[in-house]
């Protein structure tokens, strides 16, 4: 498993650069999304907000008198033919007779049917029965001076007239109605010309000698004294705009009103009646081609209706108008011009979640918003209801919108592939044939494998250039240094055979003077034998420790730590102090090998006490290390280990002076101490005390039978 992780650990640059990479893609992958829901959810309010104010216009223009009058003629029509049907007005009916008044609440209504050479008209009756069955007439056209009918004059084409048709039920009404001038009352000055207009129910030829007016027929017209156009008012003959109004009494409705109190007003059958009008010029062979004004012209521009809202409407939205339990009308919003939309992005889009509401709940994007109000009419209360469909209108804007900036994104997405691409192939490319090439220096391989290695191939002028051509330099001076440390170790190891066969003779003599193992001398002497036996023949020092073999049996420490606090003197090591404890302490250890452990602890410990303090020398029975062990202290008073040298100071040519070399220090002595330990099955570890530095130790304890 380390094998593995320190394989996968050769890959940590190249996996942190890809997945850099590609944490950007994600990241503006992301922000993307994070874009578009935060777009929806903008869009998703202001939509909301947005068709609360559409609904809130729609009622507003429906209140209005003239949104009152399309609700209460939801089937108005203008035909092709000109022909001009009756709507029910807002009012209970029209004061004909005032100027202002009329035509106020006519602009109001907003009535009018506008036709060319500022012509307008407006036929309706009013909303109360009571009133009479009367259908009003107004409207205004431009022509020059009129000329006015003479009383007395037995012909009407002698002056402008108004030719008036109403159609209704099989019933034909037709009016003739000339214009006759009025004066002034008590001398009170008039601006423009004031008249009216009498009305006769048409003949066939033009003599209207004493035939009787039509009582019931009301009109009046107001002609203005400026011209129209302002850059004529010089002129006596230009044109101007005049203003009629017209009470036509229609027997057929005022007979349904006196048959039954009861009967329904508006008529069923309203827009099934016809009128048509038009204003012919003084003239006997005048036809309607000459017509001043004519109600069948094609060139009319019909008044608001119901339809008209639909331009208030987006797409997916509908209005619908109830009266009762009965639909009236159905609007539905028009369809604008198609953008082009991916299906992914709507798709995408269409997933999105929407908080619509101030919990924090999520609501699906497709919920539909309905929309409620009422509007009070003449003829009762019409429900308003707007239907939004919120799913299709976001959805559709936003994929809209998404669709044209998703070219902007797809670039920034390719330039960053593009720009790793270029980097994977100019630089990662070759880290990885670097990678590959420097890993094949394994400590496993044979030195001769390791000599072939060569990056000659790999120098250049950039960077990982001048790294290969570096550790192609290195790898030269390593080569070189190998080359003089194979003749050095052989050159080391010739010496210790000759030093080792020259003191074994000298050795094997004072033996022979000391051969009594009662006799101090003794120890010393097989010590030395024992040390150049295990250096002997070894290339270096931490080998020699390392292959050295212990020849354990059972060892008495009580006695053997006296033996060692009454001899330290001999090795320049004073004040070594042991307390013996009066009874055998048997454990399995070479003896030798021991006695040198503890001769390195002591005098490593004598080189780092306080001048004149003691060095102590314990067993601890009682404080074992683990089962089955005895362990020792060997503690000195002085300054303590750093933490970090704790480890350190065992391993082999560590010393804690910055001259190794000094005062013959080598940093063996320790690393011989653990090594032995570790041969007798042992331990050693130090410890920073409160006054100073303990090493402790601990060998196997041994059966007392042995």
């Amino acid at each position: 498993m380390k094998r593995f992780l320190r394989w996968l650990a050769s890959f940590r640059l190249r996996i942190l650069f890809r997945s850099a990479f590609l944490v950007l893609i994600i990241t503006v992958m992301a922000l993307v999304l994070a874009v578009l829901q935060g777009e929806k959810q903008r869009a998703w309010r202001n939509y909301q907000s947005v068709l609360g104010k559409t609904k809130e216009h729609i009622v507003a223009r429906l209140r209005h008198p003239s949104g009152q009058l399309a609700l209460m003629n939801p089937e108005r029509r203008t035909n092709d033919t000109g022909v001009v049907h009756p709507v029910l007005l807002p009012f209970s009916a029209i004061d004909f007779d005032d100027r202002n008044k009329a035509w106020n609440a006519l602009e109001m209504a907003d009535c009018l049917v506008r036709y060319p050479r500022h012509g307008s008209l407006c036929v309706g009756i009013g909303n109360n029965p009571w009133i009479g069955g009367f259908i009003y007439v107004a409207g205004t056209f431009g022509s020059g001076p009129l000329i006015a009918h003479e009383i007395g004059d037995r012909y009407l084409d002698g002056a402008h007239r108004m030719l008036v048709s109403v159609r209704l039920r099989g019933v034909h009404y037709r009016w003739v109605a000339p214009f006759e001038a009025l004066p002034s009352r008590h001398g009170t000055p008039v601006e423009g010309v004031n008249g009216r207009f009498t009305g006769y129910e048409e003949l066939e030829g033009r003599d209207y000698d004493k035939r009787p007016t039509e009582k019931e027929f009301r009109g009046w017209l107001w002609q203005e004294s400026h011209c129209a156009d302002a850059r004529q008012d010089n002129e006596q003959d230009c044109e101007r705009k005049s203003f009629f109004s017209l009470r036509l009494p229609v027997r057929e409705l005022i007979a349904d009103l006196l048959r039954n109190r009861r009967a329904p007003w508006p008529p069923p059958d309203l827009n099934e009646i016809d009128v048509e009008i038009y204003l012919l010029p003084p003239g006997e062979d005048k036809s309607r081609k000459d017509a001043l004004f004519d109600s069948a012209s094609n060139d009319s521009v019909r008044p608001f209706s119901l339809n008209d809202l639909g331009e208030f409407l987006q797409v997916g939205e509908s209005l619908s108008i109830r009266r009762g339990d009965r639909e009236e009308i159905s609007i539905r919003g028009r369809e604008g011009l198609e953008e082009q939309i991916s299906p992914l992005l709507t798709s995408l889009i269409r997933r999105l979640p929407v908080v619509a509401s101030d919990d924090g709940q999520d609501t699906a994007s497709t919920a539909p918003i309905e929309l409620e109000d009422f509007v009070t009419t003449p003829l009762g209360d019409y429900r308003i209801i707007l239907h939004g469909d919120a799913g299709r209108v976001v959805n559709k804007t936003l994929g809209a919108t998404a669709t044209r900036l998703a070219w902007f994104v797809g670039a920034v997405m390719v330039v960053i592939v593009l720009v790793w691409l270029v980097i994977e192939v100019g630089m990662i490319r070759r880290i990885a044939q670097f990678t590959r090439r420097v890993r094949q220096f394994s400590p496993w391989r044979e030195e001769s494998e390791f000599m072939t290695f060569d990056f000659s191939d790999m120098e250049g002028s950039d960077e990982l250039g001048i790294l290969a051509g570096r550790l192609n330099w290195l790898l030269a001076r390593v080569r070189e240094d190998a080359s003089r440390e194979r003749i050095r170790a052989a050159q080391e190891k010739e010496q210790w055979h000759a030093v080792g066969h020259e003191i074994m003779s000298p050795l094997q003599s004072l033996l022979a003077l000391h051969g009594n193992p009662e006799d101090s001398s003794y120890r010393y002497l097989i010590r030395m034998q024992q040390a150049i036996r295990v250096l002997y023949g070894s290339a270096t020092p931490s080998e020699a420790f390392q292959s050295s073999a212990v020849a354990l049996k059972t060892l008495d420490l009580d006695s053997f730590f006296t033996d060692i606090a009454d001899n330290a003197s001999h090795i320049d090591v004073n004040d070594v102090r042991y307390v013996p404890r009066g009874g055998p302490v048997l454990v399995r250890a070479d003896e030798y090998v021991l006695e040198d452990v503890i001769s390195h602890l002591l005098k490593n410990a004598d080189r780092h006490r306080v001048p004149g303090t003691p060095i102590t020398l314990m067993l601890g029975l009682e404080c074992e290390i683990e089962p089955g062990t005895v362990s020792m202290k060997v503690h000195n008073i002085g300054p303590p280990i750093a933490a970090e040298w704790l480890d350190k100071i065992f391993e082999y040519g560590f010393s804690g002076s910055t001259d190794h070399g000094s005062e013959g220090r080598r940093g063996q002595g320790l690393f011989v101490a653990k090594t032995y330990m570790a041969k007798m099955g042992g331990t050693i570890r130090a410890e920073n005390e409160a006054d100073g530095v303990s090493f402790y130790l601990s060998l196997k304890r041994a059966d007392e039978r042995e």
